[in-house]
């Protein structure tokens, strides 16, 4: 069954792959001389100020080592505390769950209030405030709320008063990512050891997380 002593060989090769392709992204930004892969600039939400496409007098100079390391230590932690959200959830149910998609895979967005076009005092992005993440540690020192309503060029952020609409669209992710979590968690289950070792890998991808109407 699941518990199969295959699937956590399977599981850590998944995560060294997983972390292999993080340490190619944060190279490519943080050390422009690094052989990047081609699908590292191919992004919507991230803005790379070392791709080959931008303004060569921009780009940052290259990082030592001990930054990159750094930065992949601080994903590291994000993504052990993504999984262990995740494990609630499976366990305490779908709200639960729910909550672990909205702060992980969305950012929380929204949590300190949705700015409307209506309201010309309302700032025009959010967001929360990373110490990992700055060269500042000290949290006495940060003013949280001039921070928070300050745009760090990380692309995360609420979305702007004039695209507030989009809000809308978020609990029907949140249901499709549950109930894809729910969905795949059961066919999973049902693989034997003698499906895991003699299956076609091809077989064992996951499914959409939007099912197509009947």
């Amino acid at each position: 069954m699941w518990t199969s002593t295959h699937f956590p060989i399977l599981v850590h090769r998944n995560n060294i792959q997983f972390f292999e392709d993080v340490e190619d992204r944060v190279r490519a930004i943080m050390q422009p001389t690094y052989d990047y892969k081609p699908y590292t600039f191919i992004s919507d939400f991230y803005v790379n100020p070392n791709s080959p496409s931008g303004d060569k007098k921009q780009r940052l100079s290259r990082a030592p080592d001990r930054l990159v390391m750094q930065q992949l230590k601080i994903f590291k932690e994000q993504w052990t505390g993504f999984c262990l959200a995740f494990d609630l959830g499976l366990v305490k149910g779908d709200m639960e769950m729910a909550g672990a998609v909205w702060r992980n895979l969305l950012g929380a967005r929204g949590a300190s209030g949705i700015a409307f076009p209506d309201d010309p005092s309302a700032p025009s992005y959010r967001r929360a405030v990373n110490l990992l993440g700055g060269a500042q540690v000290n949290p006495q020192k940060i003013n949280f709320e001039k921070e928070a309503v300050t745009d760090d060029g990380s692309g995360v952020h609420d979305f702007p008063p004039n695209e507030a609409d989009k809000y809308l669209a978020y609990p029907g992710l949140m249901l499709d990512v549950v109930q894809y979590a729910r969905r795949e968690l059961v066919r999973l289950e049902a693989l034997t050891d003698e499906n895991i070792v003699q299956m076609d890998w091809r077989k064992m991808r996951f499914g959409p997380v939007r099912q197509s109407p009947p």
